[in-house]
């Protein structure tokens, strides 16, 4: 299939095949008499690992390394141990991300929680101090991690003491 029939099929710009045709992603193809290139079927099932790779956090060097330009070139264990530390990356990821989204949730409860009459700058150093603080307690009564961190309450204005 011509190059605007299978950008078209895959959502692709022809550009962006272009490119991966000469990454070495995808098969370089010959051109016709008339100056077309002529892409195989499977292609399109091929830009679809592609471009859902590279969603998934693939960048296009571990693409290459994972994919073989035939399919009888499949190295099982080489793709199972990239798809396995990627889903480990995926993982750190995710917790790093949970452990933000808690920090910034305790951010905006001590923001709500501004007590009256306080400056918003005031009640924001406070916020600053407060976590700074907090920082510093958990650095050093044992060493830090991002999850323990994430876990130990920081007293923020408003809150109660148990």
């Amino acid at each position: 299939m011509k190059i605007g029939e299978l950008a078209k099929i895959s959502g692709l710009a022809p550009s962006r095949i272009r490119f991966y045709e000469a990454s070495g992603l995808i098969k370089t193809v010959e051109r016709k008499a008339n100056g077309y290139r002529n892409y195989a079927a499977d292609t399109e099932w091929v830009l679809k690992i592609i471009v859902d790779a590279q969603a998934a956090g693939f960048s296009l060097e571990e693409i290459r390394q994972l994919m073989p330009m035939n399919a009888g070139g499949w190295q099982h264990e080489q793709l199972l141990s990239g798809l396995k530390q990627k889903v480990e990356e995926i993982e750190v990821l995710q917790q790093r991300l949970a452990e933000n989204k808690a920090q910034l949730l305790l951010v905006i409860k001590g923001v709500e929680a501004k007590p009256e009459g306080m400056a918003c700058a005031d009640n924001a150093q406070l916020l600053i101090n407060r976590l700074r603080d907090e920082g510093r307690a958990t650095t050093t009564s044992r060493p830090a991690t991002a999850s323990s961190r994430a876990h130990k309450p920081v007293r923020l204005p408003g809150d109660r003491q148990a």
